[in-house]
């Protein structure tokens, strides 16, 4: 990605003004995703592609709680995600129920052998990081989000036992993907939202288990939020101290630019998933001109809100990989 000026993700990281922004871009791999030798073949072949400035590995929802017994299958989702067919939370008390889960693990330990196919592959200068989904969002899945959100008001002690056997069992992985060789986790939160849980809500069941998932990383260089959904509680991000955030900038507040005043390290956005997939190239590259604009050119990566859908076509991604500068005229100094 070829620019006159200053570029990189060392430049993004250091607050440099970019000409020429870094870009990454990640998306499921359906099908492929459930055996660690096919999704480490897939996203070394997307990178090979496109060539972004980091590789998000983007591995089913499941992999991290198939080991507790749910089930769930590939159905067609635009966005390459599969749907849950079994959950294993029914009952208040089966939350006491989960066993803490070790690296181990099958589907744990099929993941971690994706990681180090795929490091041992990668150009040692690309950021390589691991999808992580925090506690609450693990529990959603094995609860369905209803029945979480109804356990939480009715039954909380009884989910906050089962969260700490969530939390303990991801900072266990976590520490072993940083062994596997990690330059970043990617951190999804998903209820950070207020249509689902209030701030003080989200204090109580979400923050905490975050700080202590969190922990084994802390030194890693490229750690990355991604604050999933609408109307979302960016005032978290201080407290969970990422510096990199992404979120649907282009469909919530804040937008790029008022984020800019609220947070000092490397925004991650400026591209709608509707926009990849049903607009042509010339409004992908409008978009990312705009997103450059917003920002300055100062710490910011073009990306998505969340995955790119797997419907979304080459020539769309290309696109936003060699999106030209905007025009010296209309460039924010």
């Amino acid at each position: 990605h070829e620019a006159s000026g200053t570029s990189g993700m060392g430049a993004a990281m250091n607050g440099a003004v970019i000409d020429c922004p870094p870009v990454a871009l990640w998306r499921h791999f359906p099908v492929d995703d459930q055996t660690p030798g096919t999704l480490a073949k897939e996203a070394l072949n997307f990178q090979q592609t496109y060539d972004f400035d980091l590789v998000k590995v983007t591995p089913a929802s499941s992999f991290s709680i198939r080991d507790w017994g749910v089930e769930d299958e590939w159905r067609g989702h635009t966005e390459g995600t599969r749907q849950y067919t079994k959950r294993v939370i029914n009952n208040p008390q089966d939350w006491e129920n989960l066993p803490t889960l070790d690296p181990s693990a099958p589907h744990i330990a099929a993941q971690l052998e994706c990681l180090r196919m795929i490091r041992a592959e990668l150009s040692p200068d690309t950021p390589l990081l691991q999808t992580v989904f925090n506690p609450l969002s693990q529990a959603k899945n094995l609860a369905g989000n209803e029945t979480l959100l109804a356990h939480l008001r009715l039954y909380p002690e009884a989910v906050m036992k089962g969260l700490a056997t969530i939390t303990e069992t991801t900072h266990r992985f976590v520490e072993t993907c940083i062994a596997a060789g990690v330059d970043g986790i990617f951190y999804a939160v998903q209820h950070a939202q207020a249509h689902l849980l209030s701030l003080q809500e989200y204090e109580i069941f979400g923050l905490p288990d975050d700080l202590k998932v969190l922990e084994p990383a802390r030194e890693l260089m490229y750690n990355l939020l991604h604050l999933h959904g609408h109307d979302v509680y960016f005032s978290l991000v201080p407290y969970l101290n990422f510096p990199i955030v992404n979120w649907h900038d282009r469909e919530t507040h804040p937008s790029l630019a008022e984020a800019q005043q609220l947070f000092d390290g490397v925004m991650c956005g400026g591209l709608r998933q509707d926009t990849l997939v049903y607009q042509n190239q010339v409004e992908v590259q409008k978009e990312a001109a705009d997103a450059i604009l917003q920002t300055g050119g100062r710490r910011f990566m073009l990306g998505t809100g969340c995955v790119v859908p797997v419907i979304a076509s080459h020539g769309n991604i290309l696109a936003a990989r060699t999106s030209p500068l905007p025009s010296p005229e209309r460039r924010v100094s």
